[in-house]
Formats: C-alpha cells, sequence, structure tokens
C-alpha cells in the first residue's frame, strides 16, 4: 500500500500532488540488508545436508513432490534475494520479493495444468491432496426466499441463518481490501454491483450464482460489500491525512516508542491518492474499463475454477489464491495506476500487473478448456436483451464523450471565435466615424494629417 522511498517522484522529480509527505532519517540497519550471501550460505548448507547425511527415500512419487517444492524454495530463495524491486517498501521489500516470484510459480503451475487432459489435470490436484479429483455437488442458495418462513414455527427466520457462514465475514474483508487496493469509492461499487448482475446472468450455468433475491442486494451489496467499502474508504482517508516519519529503531530513545515503531512497519512507507478520472480522456476510460473487466473477470474464475477442477468452496487451495491475489493485487493496482497517470516515466506495465493479468487469463483458459459446454450454455432471452442494451449505452456514451462532444464543442469554439473576430472587425469600422480603419493604410495616415 506504501511505496519505495522515491518511487512515487515523477520525470521532473517533484512529488506528485496526491503524494503525502514523508520524513525519513535514513537509517539503514541489518534488517534492511540485502543477505544475498547469508541466504546463499544458508541454502548450500541445507542442499548438502540432502545430500551427505539424509538417506533417499525409496518412494519415487514422494521424491518427485519434494524435488519439486525443493526447486520451488530455490527459485524463491533466487527471487527474494536478486529480483527487481516492486513500488511497495513496507514492511519489507523482500516481502514483495516474494510474492512478485509466487506469481511466477502459480502461473507456471496454471499453464502446465492447461496443457494437460481434462481428466489428468482433475486426477493431477491429487498429488496435492488426496482427497481431490473427485465431483462435488454445488450448493444452490435459492431456492425458499422467504425472510420469514411462518411454516416453520420453531425458527420462521432460518434461511437467514443458512445463509450466515464463512462467506459473510469473508465478502467484508474481501471488499475492505479491495477498496484499500482501489482507493476509488464509484469503482469498488461498480465492480460489486455488476458481479451481482453477474451472478443472476449466470445462474444457469454454475447453480453457486443461484441466490435470493435479499442474499444479492441486501446482505452482499448493502450489508458485506458496501460496510467492507466504507470502512475501506475510512482507512484510506486516515492514511492519505497521516503524517509519515521514519526514525532508525536504534535511534528512538523510549521501549514504547520502539514498539510503536515495530508496530508501524507493517503501515505504507508513504500514500498515494489515486485520482483514476476516467472521463479525462479515451485512453483513461479504456484503461479503467479493462481494470474493471479483469476484476470481474478473476472474481469470475474463482467459482469456475473449483467447479471445474472438482475444489469444495471451503478447501484451503481456494482460500490461498485469494490470499494471493490480496497480496499481489494491491501491487499491480500501482503499478497499474503509475502506467496511466505518468507513461513518460513509466514506459512499460509494471512486472507484477504483467503478471496478474496473464495470471488471470491462463485461469479463464483453463475453464475454457476443461469445460466448454457450461461455459457456452446460451444465456436466457431477457439476459440477453439486457446485456445488449447495456453494451449500447456503454458504447453510446463513449462515443458521445469522446467523439461527438469534442466535435461539437470544438465547432462551438470556432463559431464563438468568429462571431468574436466580426465583432471587432464592425468595432473597428464603426469607431471614429469610420476614418480608423483607414489609419494602417498610407493614404489613411496622409488624410488624417491633411485634416489635421
Amino acid at each position: 500500500n506504501g511505496g519505495a522511498p522515491g518511487a512515487e517522484r515523477d520525470g521532473a522529480g517533484s512529488r506528485r500532488s496526491t503524494e503525502s509527505e514523508v520524513y525519513d532519517d535514513g537509517t539503514n540497519t541489518f534488517f534492511w540488508r540485502a543477505h544475498t550471501l547469508t541466504v546463499l550460505f544458508i541454502l548450500t548448507c541445507a542442499l548438502g545436508y540432502v545430500t551427505l547425511l539424509e538417506e533417499t527415500p525409496q518412494d519415487t512419487a514422494y521424491n518427485t513432490k519434494r524435488g519439486i517444492v525443493a526447486s520451488i524454495l530455490v527459485f524463491l530463495c533466487f527471487g527474494v534475494t536478486q529480483a527487481k524491486d516492486g513500488p511497495f517498501s513496507r514492511p519489507h521489500p523482500a516481502y514483495w520479493r516474494f510474492w512478485l516470484c509466487v506469481s511466477v510459480v502459480y502461473e507456471l503451475f496454471l499453464i502446465f495444468i492447461l496443457f494437460q487432459t481434462v481428466q489428468d489435470g482433475r486426477q493431477f490436484m491429487k498429488y496435492i491432496d488426496p482427497h481431490l479429483g473427485v465431483p462435488l455437488p454445488e450448493r444452490d442458495y435459492g431456492g425458499n426466499c422467504l425472510i420469514y418462513d411462518p411454516g416453520n414455527g420453531t425458527d420462521p427466520f432460518h434461511n437467514i441463518w443458512d445463509k450466515l457462514d464463512g462467506f459473510v465475514p469473508a465478502h467484508f474483508f474481501g471488499w475492505y481490501l479491495k477498496t484499500l487496493m482501489i482507493r476509488d469509492w464509484w469503482m469498488c461499487m461498480i465492480i460489486s454491483v455488476m458481479f451481482e448482475f453477474l451472478e443472476y446472468s449466470l445462474e444457469h450455468q454454475l447453480p453457486n450464482f443461484s441466490e435470493c433475491w435479499w442474499d444479492h442486494w441486501i446482505m452482499d451489496v448493502i450489508l458485506c460489500n458496501g460496510l467492507g467499502i466504507y470502512c475501506g474508504m475510512k482507512t484510506l482517508s486516515w492514511l492519505s491525512l497521516k503524517t509519515y516519519k521514519w526514525q532508525g529503531l536504534w535511534n528512538i530513545p523510549t521501549y514504547k516508542g520502539k514498539m510503536k515503531r515495530i508496530v508501524f512497519q507493517f503501515t505504507p512507507y508513504s500514500w498515494v491518492k489515486f485520482e483514476w478520472k476516467p472521463a479525462s480522456s479515451l485512453r483513461r476510460w479504456l484503461a479503467v474499463c479493462g481494470i474493471i473487466f479483469v476484476f470481474l473477470l478473476a472474481e469470475l474464475n474463482t467459482f469456475y475454477l473449483k467447479f471445474v477442477l472438482w475444489m469444495p468452496p471451503e478447501h484451503y487451495l481456494v482460500l490461498l489464491r485469494l490470499v494471493f491475489f490480496v497480496n499481489v493485487g494491491g501491487v499491480a493496482m500501482r503499478e497499474i495506476y503509475d502506467f496511466m497517470d505518468d507513461p513518460k516515466f513509466h514506459k512499460k506495465l509494471g512486472q507484477q500487473a504483467w503478471l496478474v493479468a496473464a495470471i488471470t487469463a491462463t485461469e479463464f483458459l483453463i475453464v475454457v478448456k476443461y469445460d466448454p459446454y457450461t461455459l457456452t450454455l446460451s444465456l436466457p432471452f431477457y439476459i440477453t436483451q439486457c446485456w445488449i442494451l447495456g453494451i449500447i449505452l456503454v458504447l453510446t456514451w463513449t462515443a458521445w464523450r469522446f467523439f461527438i462532444r469534442d466535435i461539437t464543442l470544438r465547432y462551438k469554439e470556432i463559431r464563438r471565435q468568429k462571431q468574436e473576430h466580426r465583432h471587432e472587425k464592425d468595432k473597428c469600422l464603426s469607431n471614429g466615424d469610420g476614418h480608423s480603419a483607414l489609419l494602417d493604410e498610407p493614404n489613411g495616415n496622409k488624410l488624417q494629417e491633411r485634416k489635421l
């Protein structure tokens, strides 16, 4: 959420108007050093222990798993110490380099799954968890949508209690963190409402999308999502007004101050307020639409991936994927904003943003390959009509705002300039009984001299 020192400066070296002021004494302690040799020494010792002191098991499957895990760990060690730093520096640049390398590993895993047959890909998940690779029924959240069920004398509000599961706090915390990533109220609300429309549109494909109307709009949009967005905006307001004054831990005299400094290590180094301004230019409008599209696609991938790979919603892999996107999403959004806000200084899209886009696209391609039948189930006619109408409205507004409106304003400006020029010319001709227009001519000067 915070930027690295000096990362928010533009090409001219001046600080952005939306960036908070930062005071730093520049103390470089043991915590901030690279420790490349230390990591290399520990890694070499670990590999030497496995080679010289540990007896290799005769289980081929176990050795294969352990070899893959060891290869991944070596790559993570390399990335944490040698990869390029991103825009964030708190709690430590190595933390964000770690998640960048995890992004690479996850993308490679997705590519591997993409190149398998459907049956082999699903059965490969058994190597991760033996309980996977089994078809699971989807839970239908629709059905009886009565808020108060008089037929149930023991608990007439049982429909509400049935919907209050672990996904309710997940919705809240998820949208709280998404708000910290996007840093814009209206974009968060659009994504929240649009996803509910997508659930309405796709419930014929995934029964999991079938929910009661009050579950969609009251529990999700208003209570869970809305409250998460509200708390996120309050946190953003506090972060934007906070003074960032950093001091080395050993330069703080009191123990209370040292403890406070340790806690603040997990807060941003500085803060940049995002000003997306989608209507300011066609480029920014298309970029914002693309961000919303990728967000919605990543949300849909969560449901479709567990459907095609036969993972139950409560499985730890689903949770790990969400934790992964929480950590990489904030960096990606910051890199996208820098790329949009200052393309001269940030000439290419950031590495984490590039990987997030690639991961989202690869996940969707896996869904397409593993279950094309479900994806090609035709939309109901009234749903198709609604989406066509919405697309036409968006395209119409885009054409009016960035083409027709500009042409109209340019025509009005030219017409106004012509009218002003004509008015000045008439005023000039009528000034001084019609003789002022002759002052600029040679004869006009002579005529004026004769009159004098």
